[in-house]
């Protein structure tokens, strides 16, 4: 059985509370130096980025050094350098603490926040804010949150202890309830379980109930309705028992009644600008309760958020809030 490598500590700092980038060289490869691998593998970025990074020694080996862009390849060589950062435009909303110990950080994320770096969100992301905020450099996520989600997000501060946490959720052991706004249906018999099976494709934005054994499982209870005559909306809470990508959002979709803001269900729309944070989608993480693998503690943390459309329907449609934690 081959043994994994030992992969040394990041000799770079993190810069505005993201990690650097690590690439291990290849084992097995015909590459004559360093350079030319890096200029293969980062080909979107171009052999003119590359060499740019290379003259300013921002690419560094296991002991912080600039690595020349003629060292020769070494199989199984460790690099690191820090990739540029796009432009953001910061999420004007709170990112609240609701418990903090020496194990865990739980928040209750706003809308528009991503949780993890991935894409165009890096610094704009609830990690990278919170390991600047509170001083936590090594503060990993256990699970995430959609972008367009608000709501509870659980933040491990010890990195050996993540993987107790995150097997929590794999193994289905943390209780969840959402809440979500959605049109209300008098025809729809509440509660029901829905099971269906999602498949979600890479670079397709949808995902899709297909044929076969199902894989998403959600339990849909009515919470509450306007009057008849009013805004013609229901709250409704999810309980997921399984965690297939936008599972809520389809099962939603397919009771037909889809959640006030989806720009994915039941219609892809076109993209808002950057910066465009009115009519959040309505969906909102509201509880999560566990056993601590650590410690042995029971947890149950709520959200403090009101979702804004139940609140004030037209001033959720108007996209008017009257400061950064409203409309969410």
């Amino acid at each position: 059985m081959r043994r994994k490598p030992r992969i040394p500590p990041s000799p770079l700092p993190q810069r505005h509370g993201v990690d650097p980038v690590r690439v291990r060289l290849p084992v097995v490869g015909a590459w004559a130096t360093v350079r030319e691998y890096l200029v293969e593998r980062l080909s979107g970025a171009g052999a003119g980025v590359v060499d740019g990074m290379f003259d300013a020694g921002r690419i560094v080996g296991a002991d912080g050094r600039a690595v020349a862009a003629d060292a020769p390849y070494v199989p199984g060589m460790f690099v690191w350098f820090h990739r540029e950062l796009p432009e953001e435009v910061p999420v004007p909303f709170p990112l609240e603490v609701v418990h903090r110990d020496e194990h865990i950080v739980v928040v209750d994320k706003p809308h528009f926040l991503a949780t993890t770096p991935r894409g165009s969100h890096v610094t704009e992301t609830a990690l990278a804010r919170l390991r600047r905020e509170l001083g936590i450099p090594a503060l990993g996520a256990a699970h995430r949150l959609d972008r367009l989600t608000a709501g509870l997000v659980l933040f491990t501060v010890r990195p050996e202890e993540r993987g107790a946490y995150q097997t929590l959720f794999s193994d289905r052991l943390v209780h969840k309830e959402y809440e979500a706004v959605a049109p209300y249906d008098p025809a729809l018999t509440l509660p029901r379980t829905v099971r269906s099976r999602i498949v979600k494709e890479r670079g397709v934005l949808q995902a899709r109930e297909v044929t076969g054994e199902p894989n998403a499982v959600s339990r849909v209870e009515l919470a509450g309705h306007r009057p008849e005559g009013a805004d013609g909306l229901a709250r409704y809470r999810l309980v997921p028992g399984t965690g297939q990508t936008h599972q809520l959002r389809v099962h939603m979709t397919a009771l037909g009644v889809p959640i006030l803001g989806d720009p994915l269900y039941p219609e892809v729309t076109a993209p808002v600008p950057a910066g465009d944070f009115r009519r959040p989608l309505q969906l909102l993480a509201r509880a999560l309760e566990f056993t601590d693998p650590v410690t042995g503690e029971e947890h149950r943390f709520r959200s403090g958020r009101e979702l804004a459309a139940w609140a004030s329907y037209d001033r959720w449609a108007a996209g008017t809030h009257d400061g950064p934690s409203a409309g969410q």
